[in-house]
């Protein structure tokens, strides 16, 4: 009698089968722990992304960072120097005029001949297109002066090397002492402010300086203030030139002195002249702008 052949694959099959469903046989998962699925700090993990988008952004900086922050208001680190409003990469030639019909805005940088030539009325359009305007003489002053009020913006002892004053005076040294100076030919000549040795770049004299990180605000240019000539003004900043005393009512003025001053209006901080024109311009007069702080 013939035996049935044996079914090997079959068998095989089902053992293998019966393995399968012995491993997949799962134990039934707990319920969800919300508390146990929010991450331990303890263990270094990182929080969920929605955690970090939610967290409140820091609060913008009160002033932009080429500005000090000194109570209410902002103030330009370094005296200006304008650049054409609609090719801000072009700064104008510092022994220039402005151009007519030309928009300029205000920059304040390191390492740069600050602009004079210009008038009030032109510093302050430009540090308008900056967003900003210029400061007043309570502001600048006080600027100047730094937190412990001192005379010079390093101290109360004058360092002649520290700050960029009382060098010749300039137009002497280019046109004769005898000359006689004519507004355009000699006073706004470009000639003045390529002079070697004389007017510097902004942070050259790393000396005249504040604690509030202000340079040059004794000498290397003048620098228009907002304040009309009034006699209130005398009771912002102190007029220690009696001789020379305030101009007429609605004049500008300017402070700080230049390279050439030395004490002929006041010293240090308090050196002002007040008796210009606020349309008035020549190669000494420059600015630095001021704004408001955000409350």
């Amino acid at each position: 009698m013939l035996c049935p052949r044996p079914r090997t694959g079959r068998v095989v099959l089902a053992l293998l089968f019966a393995v399968l469903r012995g491993a997949c046989a799962c134990t039934p998962s707990p319920p969800f722990d919300s508390a146990a699925a929010e991450p331990d700090a303890s263990a270094g993990l990182e929080p969920p992304v929605a955690l970090i988008a939610s967290a409140p952004a820091p609060p913008p900086a009160p002033c932009p960072a080429e500005m000090a922050l000194i109570g209410d208001f902002c103030i330009d680190r370094y005296e200006a120097h304008i650049v054409d409003s609609s090719a801000p990469d072009l700064p104008l030639p510092h022994s220039e005029r402005p151009r007519a019909g030309v928009t300029y805005a205000a920059r304040s940088r390191a390492g740069v001949k600050p602009q004079g030539y210009l008038s009030r009325i032109e510093a302050a359009r430009a540090c308008s297109e900056d967003g900003k305007r210029l400061c007043a003489a309570r502001e600048w002053y006080g600027a100047c002066r730094g937190s412990q009020q001192t005379r010079f913006p390093y101290g109360d002892k004058e360092v002649r090397k520290r700050r960029n004053t009382r060098k010749d005076h300039v137009m002497s040294v280019l046109f004769g002492v005898h000359t006689r100076y004519m507004y355009d030919a000699h006073y706004n000549n470009p000639r003045l402010a390529l002079a070697p040795g004389f007017l510097a770049a902004t942070g050259e004299y790393d000396g005249c300086v504040n604690d509030y990180g202000l340079f040059d605000m004794v000498g290397n240019l003048h620098e228009w203030i907002a304040d009309d000539v009034t006699p209130a003004l005398a009771e912002e900043v102190p007029i220690e030139y009696g001789r020379w005393g305030l101009g007429h009512d609605g004049s500008g003025a300017f402070m700080g002195g230049y390279y050439s001053s030395r004490s002929e209006h006041g010293r240090g901080c308090a050196y002002i002249t007040a008796t210009h024109a606020p349309d008035y311009h020549d190669y000494s007069i420059g600015f630095r702008c001021c704004r408001d702080a955000p409350r």
